[in-house]
């Protein structure tokens, strides 16, 4: 059979690091040993039962199994809007300021194509999701880091980027909460962050992927609650943590208008649109009690607290994250971040993410996912209490 060469386009992608882990864990599974997998960032839970039902119902409508509307259900677009209005008393004008994603990451991979041309520049922090990796290099755009360091709180010392790179940035990519440190922003923060945008005609992509999970009493902030955000950019929500829906591939983007129309313009190219009876089992979820959403914050914290606790016993020197589904963690000095995920899963039958993979500044520390219940969690601390790294 002929093998059909790859385009230079898909060549230069960057390497999927955590392909390599994935088959660490899978060998290792093979071979007979329970293996703890606290590296995955994938929802354990199921949807609310509320939310599946809704689904069903509609999978019978015919109206939904012909072609959804290119850009979206128009009822689906003011759910958007109604929600960011009760969540976080922000207007949305669901017609212009509303863009309908097959899930979030489609829209942080599609947004360079959108806004960029070849050799601009993009500010994307470091560490960070590396599927805004994957955009920049699709565009054929150059990326800047922007360190992500813990004395700053995991936030960018905007003073510290060079003034050239600023004036060349396009794009700006913004998570908070933060995947993979947890750290959290402020209002102060977001308002500096539109400043910088302004001055420098930058656009500000805000990652919300995590909007509804804070510890400790503090809701998450939305970008767009800083004043003149929308003016500067968008913020994208994914449907995936907030309710479980990862495998639903539904979110949206919010925001400036001229951006708005960019991301639609691209995918009326690309798709028609997401499948009408998901599109209504997500007006459920914005639109229903929002029970299940605390719900699920309260669990994610328990499990912070015990993981935290837990390791702290054991004399494992770590601080507990502020939001997020990921605690951010400190390796031993004698070790690599790979170095010491390699050696939990060789030892302990552990996972956790080694921190180099989110970037260069991610080095020193490993990912843990708060995504198993707290049986399996205290034994991981067990596991690794046992190897006796620490005293």
């Amino acid at each position: 059979m002929k093998t059909f060469n790859q385009s230079d386009l898909l060549k230069s992608l960057p390497q999927q690091f955590f392909a390599s882990l994935a088959a660490k864990v899978e060998k290792v599974t093979e071979e007979g040993h329970d293996v703890i997998n606290l590296g995955q960032g994938n929802p354990d839970q199921p949807t609310p039962s509320h939310i599946v039902e809704s689904l069903q119902e509609a999978a019978t409508s015919p109206v939904n199994h012909k072609y959804s509307p290119f850009r979206g259900k128009q009822e689906f677009k003011e759910a958007v809007a109604n929600f960011y209005k009760r969540e976080y008393e922000v207007e949305v004008n669901p017609n212009t300021e509303v863009a309908i994603l097959f899930g979030g990451k489609a829209g942080l991979v599609e947004l360079p194509l959108c806004l960029l041309d070849r050799g601009d520049t993009v500010l994307v922090p470091d560490p960070g999701y590396p599927d805004y990796w994957s955009g920049v290099t699709l565009a054929g755009a150059q990326m800047e880091t922007m360190p992500l360091k813990e004395e700053h709180h995991f936030l960018p010392v905007y003073s510290d980027l060079e003034k050239e790179t600023l004036e060349k940035a396009k794009l700006m990519f913004l998570n908070y909460p933060n995947n993979p440190t947890g750290a959290t922003a402020s209002q102060r923060f977001f308002e500096e962050t539109v400043e910088l945008a302004k001055r420098n005609d930058i656009c500000v992509v805000h990652d919300f992927a995590y909007g509804s999970i804070g510890f400790d009493g503090n809701t998450p902030i939305s970008f767009l609650q800083a004043e003149g955000a929308k003016d500067v950019g968008i913020e994208i929500y994914t449907l995936s943590k907030t309710y479980n829906m990862a495998g639903w591939r539904v979110g949206f983007a919010v925001g400036n208008q001229s951006v708005i129309e960019a991301i639609n313009l691209l995918q009326d190219h690309l798709y028609v649109s997401i499948f009408g009876a998901v599109q209504d089992a997500a007006i459920t979820a914005l639109t229903d009690s929002q029970r299940c959403v605390l719900e699920l914050r309260d669990t994610y914290e328990e499990r912070r607290n015990v993981l935290i606790e837990g390791l702290q016993e054991i004399g494992w020197d770590v601080t507990a994250p502020k939001g997020s589904f990921f605690a951010w963690l400190k390796v031993p000095d004698s070790f690599t971040s790979v170095e010491f995920s390699d050696y939990l899963l060789e030892k302990a039958k552990v996972v956790v993410a080694p921190g180099i993979g989110f970037g260069e500044y991610g080095e020193g520390y490993v990912r843990v996912g708060l995504l198993t219940d707290l049986d399996r969690l205290r034994e991981a601390i067990n596991r690794i209490k046992d190897l006796g790294l620490f005293k």
